[in-house]
């Protein structure tokens, strides 16, 4: 039988251990390649089409064409997000993406918005484990400036996640939510195509 890799194991939400020969061979290059796209974005003017270029390096495959990023933008990894059409992502948001994100279509993200896919193992003497789960986020979901996505949660199409929330739960489609941890403010209602 073959052994998984560490990023297949990574996005089946299986235990890494970021440390030793295989993490060294296998995600620490990957880790690094994303530190110098990231200080090469980050370090001067660039204009959208050359933040296109430059994310797509980082991402190992081309973003769409409509997608607009303020940097400064920060990853620890950069090769498991996917962005839909037409996203715009404000300044100085971070994405930790070794679990996967994945935004819709439509999808507009504030400063300071940081998107976690990962977490430590809660035992102290196993702490160099981490364990990851996939973000997901619909449609026309509008995040709100310096909120927090934790690792495994799903946003419905349409929701708000008001400023400064910190959401560790799904959060269904058409509503708003706010507050530590977030909950459901109220329902947004009289949607149209």
């Amino acid at each position: 039988m073959q052994k998984m890799s560490l990023l297949k194991r990574d996005l089946a939400g299986l235990g890494v251990e970021n440390k030793g020969e295989e993490f060294e061979k296998e995600l620490l290059p990957l880790i690094k390649h994303a530190q110098i796209c990231i200080a090469k974005l980050n370090s001067s003017y660039h204009d959208e089409e050359q933040v296109r270029e430059i994310l797509s390096e980082l991402m190992g495959r081309e973003v769409d064409s409509t997608l607009w990023l303020l940097p400064p933008f920060f990853t620890d990894f950069g090769r498991n997000i996917n962005f839909g059409k037409n996203v715009f992502i404000n300044s100085s948001c971070t994405f930790m993406d070794r679990g996967g994100i994945n935004i819709g279509d439509d999808v507009y993200i504030a400063p300071k918005v940081c998107l976690t896919t990962i977490n430590h193992d809660i035992n102290p003497f196993n702490r160099a484990t981490t364990f990851c789960k996939p973000i997901n986020i619909g449609n026309r979901v509008w995040i709100g400036i310096n909120a927090t996505i934790c690792p495994g949660v799903s946003i419905g199409d349409n929701s708000i996640i008001a400023a400064g929330a910190v959401v560790t739960k799904n959060v269904p489609s058409n509503v708003i939510v706010g507050g530590n941890p977030a909950r459901v403010i109220r329902e947004i209602e009289g949607q149209k195509e």
